[in-house]
């Protein structure tokens, strides 16, 4: 049986005592691991298996929607702080496609689950694993949940949708357990961030690099889920359903997990993160950058979601520019000026031609 508990204390005091007291880069690497990266995957192993569990639950009528939809957000959350840390497996073949599925432009989830409720009524998780990305997350999930079509209470509804809610709960756990042992195995992600040099990295500089890429990506993904239901990719008119996880009324709570999660891989535990890797002649780009980080969690701080209703209005819909703006603030300054101080070509990100 899978431990990842133990299994993680031992790696980690591998990897804390392979690293060399003069090669830093590697010390952060391994630290960031750790610390922030690996905990995060942790998390979000926990609140998938906590969501097969709350299918279940709900479908057996154990427990009420409320509680479906709290677990949900639940999971949500865990995979949005995962964003600007989508480094590895997960990275790899697909798969975060599997977990959630945006931009959906043409509503492709709220058809496709009622295309499959109807061809596969009593669909598994191993026939969900078959199927397409569409349907098998967190997206698809969500639709179930909160769609103002799709009655609950309903008792022929419920049935209906069950199956497929308690597939995507089990679709759901098994993937991000395959994830976190992947990372976890011999020759996984722990170590191979840890150790160097390795079959994925020559030395620990190229993993920083991937990190910071990770990360700006990561941003720049945050700028275009504001962005593209705000408008700035439409003539300024806005589109609240092109929103992420605009059916839970979710979207700005995502928002602020992911940057979070992005401001954890920038300070790390006791200053064991990017941030740390700038000398002291760069302690003023550092300061840009917490700078940058606090006005835009400010700027969230004072949106008042959701943010549908914030669309809304001619008042709202600046207060998400001047927060649009923030982020981009963040997201310029690490793009080029982190960059350039830690020796890193960024070249193109995985959000260039969208």
């Amino acid at each position: 049986m899978f431990r990842p508990k133990l299994l993680f204390t031992s790696l980690a005091a591998l990897a804390l005592g392979a690293c060399s007291p003069q090669d830093q880069h590697a010390q952060t690497s391994a630290a960031l691991a750790q610390q922030v990266i690996l905990p995060t995957y942790s998390r979000w192993v926990e609140a998938d298996r906590q969501l097969a569990k709350s299918a279940l639950a709900f479908c057996s009528g154990q427990t009420d929607l409320e509680k479906a939809r709290a677990d949900f957000y639940s999971a949500q959350k865990a995979w949005a702080e995962l964003q600007p840390l989508l480094v590895g497996p997960l990275a790899e073949g697909n798969r975060a496609w599997q977990v959630q599925f945006w931009p959906d432009k043409k509503n492709l989830v709220g058809r496709q689950v009622e295309q499959l409720v109807k061809a596969q009524p009593q669909i598994d998780a191993a026939a969900l694993a078959k199927a397409s990305v569409v349907v098998q997350g967190l997206s698809a999930y969500e639709y179930i949940l909160f769609d103002s079509q799709i009655d609950l209470a309903d008792s022929a509804q419920k049935a209906r949708y069950c199956p497929l809610l308690e597939a995507i709960g089990a679709r759901q756990q098994s993937l991000a357990e395959e994830i976190l042992a992947r990372w976890n195995n011999k020759d996984g992600m722990l170590e191979q961030l840890s150790k160097f040099p390795n079959p994925r990295y020559a030395d620990s500089h190229e993993a920083i690099a991937e990190l910071l890429r990770v990360q700006v990506t990561a941003l720049d993904t945050l700028k275009k889920k504001l962005g593209t239901p705000l408008g700035r990719l439409s003539k300024g008119i806005p589109q609240p359903l092109q929103a992420e996880a605009w059916r839970s009324q979710a979207s700005l709570a995502n928002l602020g997990a992911s940057l979070a999660s992005a401001e954890a891989l920038w300070r790390g535990v006791d200053d064991h993160g990017l941030r740390g890797l700038l000398g002291s002649e760069q302690q003023a780009l550092a300061e840009r950058i917490d700078a940058a980080y606090a006005v835009a969690r400010q700027k969230l701080e004072a949106l008042q979601p959701p943010l549908d209703q914030l669309l809304a209005s001619e008042q709202g819909r600046q207060q998400l520019n001047d927060f649009y703006d923030s982020l981009n603030s963040v997201h310029r300054l690490q793009e080029s000026d982190l960059a350039k101080a830690l020796g890193v070509q960024l070249g193109f990100n995985a959000n260039d031609g969208d």
